[in-house]
């Protein structure tokens, strides 16, 4: 593994809060407890878990539910209307309040601001579990998935179609620049990812040999992809929109046609939920280039080993530590 040069984050609210070690320990890490699922069960036995779940959730809530027992954590979920949020307390208050009972907080909320707020009051661990701008969880589990299906990262070509301007695509765009991959957005005018995170990532890249690049032209960014990504066209808050969005994007469907030109043994990844028939024909997303559910699969060890990574301090993953083994 390569050898860190920063401090291990404190908090994880987007892939650019690590460096490539970094980045590459959580892989490792979340490959051996994938492996070895019932090692690390008295961990953290006697700790609690808050995941604080603004909008709705399957993937994200059950898996962090199941990687926090796991680890012996106790997951406790909360909305918003069971806290004093709901009726007004200042984040600040609600973080410094909730630190004083839990090991760490998972959050699933819109405003990344309100995310940040919550990280700058609180004394634990604080885990972006999906904000308006980022969604590291699941791009860790991608970025896993990957590595699984062809060995290795640096240098394997990630292509994400559709929707450039939202968290998976700037998450996805952080993690390839540190695990030296080459990641291409091909989304139409309008739908760009935000200028400033392209330019984080093209500087996170020169250190990794990795390739960043916009388009937007699908097709000719498919072409010898080992991996093809796409997200639904509208996400929760844009139902105003759909019918401008679903005409603007009409021509980057991912589909069969779409898929021939990638490489043979490329592999289709969706963060899901899935709308057939929309972003990703069904033969596509049911059919062999599909790897979406052993990508939703991984959440659950990337979560594992963010969570072990940040509650414990231990990023070297030391022996000694791995109580109940």
């Amino acid at each position: 593994m390569a050898t860190t040069t920063t401090a291990p984050p404190s908090d994880l609210l987007r892939i650019a809060d690590l460096d490539s070690a970094q980045f590459e320990y959580l892989l490792e890490l979340a490959g051996k407890m994938k492996r070895e699922q019932t090692g690390w069960r008295d961990v953290l036995r006697g700790e609690t878990l808050a995941m604080v779940f603004e909008k709705p959730s399957t993937r994200t809530r059950v898996s962090v539910a199941a990687a926090a027992s796991r680890l012996g954590l106790a997951p406790l979920a909360l909305r918003p209307d069971e806290l004093q949020l709901g009726r007004g307390e200042p984040i600040g208050d609600t973080a410094r309040a909730l630190s004083g009972f839990v090991a760490a907080i998972v959050i699933r909320t819109f405003a990344q601001s309100e995310l940040d707020e919550f990280a700058q009051y609180a004394d634990v661990p604080v885990i972006n579990a999906l904000s308006d701008l980022h969604h590291p969880c699941q791009a860790l589990a991608d970025l896993l998935t990957i590595a699984e299906r062809f060995g290795s990262l640096p240098g394997r070509r990630l292509v994400f179609v559709g929707d450039g301007n939202n968290n998976v695509a700037h998450s996805l765009l952080e993690a390839g620049a540190l695990a030296g991959m080459d990641v291409t957005i091909a989304s139409p005018s309008g739908y760009e990812p935000r200028p400033e995170i392209v330019e984080g990532a093209r500087r996170a890249a020169e250190a990794t040999g990795a390739r960043i690049a916009v388009v937007d032209d699908a097709r000719s960014a498919a072409e010898q992809a080992d991996a093809v990504y796409t997200d639904v066209w509208v996400s929760m808050g844009e139902e105003e929109e759909q019918q401008r969005r679903r005409n603007d994007l009409a021509g980057y469907q991912v589909n069969a046609e779409l898929m021939a030109l990638a490489k043979p043994e490329a592999i289709f990844l969706h963060c899901l939920p899935a709308h057939r028939g929309e972003e990703v024909t069904a033969d596509v997303i049911d059919g062999r280039w599909s790897a979406v559910w052993q990508q939703a699969a991984n959440r659950l060890p990337t979560e594992q080993a963010l969570l072990y990574a940040l509650i414990t301090g231990d990023w070297a993953h030391d022996q000694s530590n791995e109580d109940g083994r």
